[in-house]
């Protein structure tokens, strides 16, 4: 009987614990520092053109290899 009354007490305290979570929820979020929108603009260009290069990077890079292992198979296949 004590383990129907605990599912009982937790299911009757559910309400409440999702209260208190939002409302600790929304006290953190005024705590949060955000950025200005200058400051957004600028990290997400720092972030397109660090993807952009590794890109080229790995691109560069795996012609170069593609090519190597394609040289040493086309060698000992022939």
């Amino acid at each position: 009987m004590s383990e129907a009354t605990s599912m009982t007490q937790k299911a009757a305290a559910w309400p409440a614990r999702v209260k208190d979570y939002f409302e600790e929820l929304q006290h953190e979020m005024k705590l949060v520092t955000w950025p200005s929108w200058k400051q957004v603009r600028a990290t997400t260009g720092v972030v397109l053109a660090a993807v952009f290069a590794f890109g080229a990077y790995f691109f560069v890079i795996d012609n170069i290899i593609g090519k190597v292992i394609q040289r040493v198979y086309d060698t000992f296949t022939k």
